[in-house]
């Protein structure tokens, strides 16, 4: 299991999340409160974000180290500004590499994404049946060897598919992973988060439970006009909420939220 974090809202200095709260994503990575599994996130972790000003393609800053232990982040997030981050502290699954490529946040043109969950061996089960559906573009773009950027490329794929917009991609692509994992009897957890810089969609959803945990909250006091999506709230505030199971979550530019069944 992985811990997740992404932000939409006015720019702000990326250390204001991921450093200084009490339950921060650093935090979050050797005290982490609600994981279904494992115990740590200490094998690696990413950063991607928007540039707050002008139109480019999104930055990433990745390391295999434990995000506690790399002391050029608190540098980094002094100085990073932005209105769009997504972060994420990783656990890898036993039997995977602890290498970048296999880090996230994955980045293609201009989405950034994120998968914290897992789909249980999925090296012998579902893998050749995802790789299949894709088109080379998409083959192509695959680097490691998770199930999380499978999932991230394959969600790209059918969007680029049904020129449709990433919550539909997503709701489409989340419908038949979970027929391909019930079909073959094979568990899948499967919260993901993207962004194209100006909008956010997330998932919590699965086909066992307990599912992994995700929360949402708009407009707090200490960030207004802003929203954050997380694994377990970085904060004390009333106004966090759950995600419903089988839930698709959309945060549009305006930061309007609309959340759906899937």
């Amino acid at each position: 299991m992985c811990r997740l974090l992404a932000y939409l809202g006015s720019p702000i200095t990326v250390d204001r999340f991921i450093e200084k709260p009490e339950h921060s994503l650093i935090a979050q990575s050797y005290q982490p409160r609600e994981m279904t599994a494992g115990l740590l996130n200490a094998d690696g972790f990413g950063l991607g974000w928007y540039h707050p000003e002008r139109e480019d393609l999104p930055y990433i800053y990745r390391n295999t180290h434990p995000i506690w232990s790399d002391t050029n982040l608190g540098h980094l997030t002094r100085y990073i500004e932005s209105g769009c981050v997504l972060a994420s502290v990783r656990s890898a699954t036993p039997g995977l590499p602890v290498d970048l490529s296999n880090c996230q946040p994955f980045r293609h043109g201009q989405i950034l994404g994120l998968h914290n969950g897992f789909i249980d061996n999925f090296r012998h089960t579902l893998y050749r049946q995802m790789r299949s559906a894709l088109t080379d573009p998409y083959y192509s773009l695959i680097q490691g060897v998770t199930d999380s950027e499978h999932l991230f490329a394959y969600t790209l794929n059918q969007q680029a598919e049904q020129g449709s917009s990433l919550s539909e991609a997503l709701a489409l692509s989340l419908r038949n992973v979970m027929d391909w994992a019930l079909a073959s009897g094979v568990g899948a957890a499967l919260n993901l988060i993207f962004s194209d810089g100006k909008t956010l969609v997330a998932s919590r959803c699965g086909t066992r439970r307990p599912m992994p945990s995700l929360y949402w909250l708009q407009d707090d006091p200490q960030f207004p006009e802003a929203v954050f999506i997380a694994s377990e709230p970085i904060f004390a505030s009333e106004g966090w909420r759950s995600f419903p199971e089988q839930s698709i979550l959309s945060v549009g530019q305006n930061r309007e939220i609309q959340l759906f069944q899937i």
